[in-house]
């Protein structure tokens, strides 16, 4: 028997129709077109990035504040800048009812520092507890702006 099929039918550009894929010029222009919108859209994500550890390093400085007041509740005094926020999970007298927060990575901002605490605080609060930003230093704006409670 012979086989009777009928040979595929060619494209112009020399490939048959049981040859699927793309051409090197169709690939580059998908590459391209790729590029651009990745060169757009980068730098807003990186924006909302920096803006979104900066909130979060405002909602947990308010978190650890009132941790601190809760310390406050129990033992009738704040921490002292000595003791820092470490008097948060660590015994500190027989009416202590900590630990106040979590674990120690509680105490460490969106950029890796760890939270600062003095007391008496600025403006004559009796405690701030704060971030320095980004940078790790103090001032700056933006992200490199510093986050207190007070």
């Amino acid at each position: 028997m012979q086989d009777r099929r009928t040979p595929p039918e060619t494209r112009q550009d020399g490939r048959n129709e049981n040859q699927a894929g793309f051409s090197l010029v169709e690939l580059l222009v998908v590459l391209a077109i790729i590029g651009m919108i990745a060169t757009m859209v980068t730098p807003q994500v990186l924006g909302y990035l920096g803006r979104a550890k900066g909130e979060t390093a405002r909602i947990q400085v308010k978190n650890i504040a009132q941790a601190v007041e809760l310390y406050y509740l129990d033992l009738g005094a704040y921490p002292t800048t000595q003791q820092g926020l470490q008097a948060l999970l660590q015994p500190s007298g027989p009416s202590w009812r900590g630990p106040y927060v979590r674990d120690a990575r509680g105490l460490t901002d969106p950029w890796g520092h760890t939270y600062l605490y003095r007391s008496p605080g600025a403006g004559g609060t009796p405690f701030e507890v704060y971030s320095l930003g980004a940078d790790g230093k103090p001032g700056g704006n933006g992200d490199q702006a510093d986050v207190a409670s007070n």
